[in-house]
């Protein structure tokens, strides 16, 4: 590859390249950041950090369809952003970790700050 700016450096970019994750990865990570891209289930992340809950509570409060929910958290299960329980006949939802907390936290103080 023919070097057309004096800014790179090739030993340099080789090292950063080497810290970048495997594709495996990379494609996890932008999967993650498109499940974020809708707005449900952004609301029921931000919920379940607040408190776990069940379909019924989370449709309540967003008042959209059960369907929609249901929808929104077999998404987010299949990325481990959140986790489920048995409670007697609920099924109760929750935050799978402390990684999804400071996720949608920072990210929600980044777009506070440019406001």
């Amino acid at each position: 590859m023919q070097v057309k700016c004096e800014r790179v450096d090739s030993k340099q970019l080789e090292k950063l390249l080497q810290k970048v994750p495997d594709p495996e990865s990379i494609t996890r990570m932008a999967a993650v950041f498109q499940a974020l891209q809708s707005d449900t289930r952004l609301k029921i992340l931000f919920l379940l950090n607040q408190k776990e809950m069940c379909v019924c509570e989370l449709e309540q409060a967003l008042s959209v369809t059960q369907s929609a929910i249901s929808h929104g958290l077999r998404t987010l299960r299949q990325l481990d952003l959140v986790r489920v329980r048995r409670e007697g006949k609920f099924t109760i939802y929750y935050i799978a970790d402390e990684h999804v907390r400071t996720l949608i936290e920072m990210c929600l103080e980044h777009v506070e700050e440019k406001a």
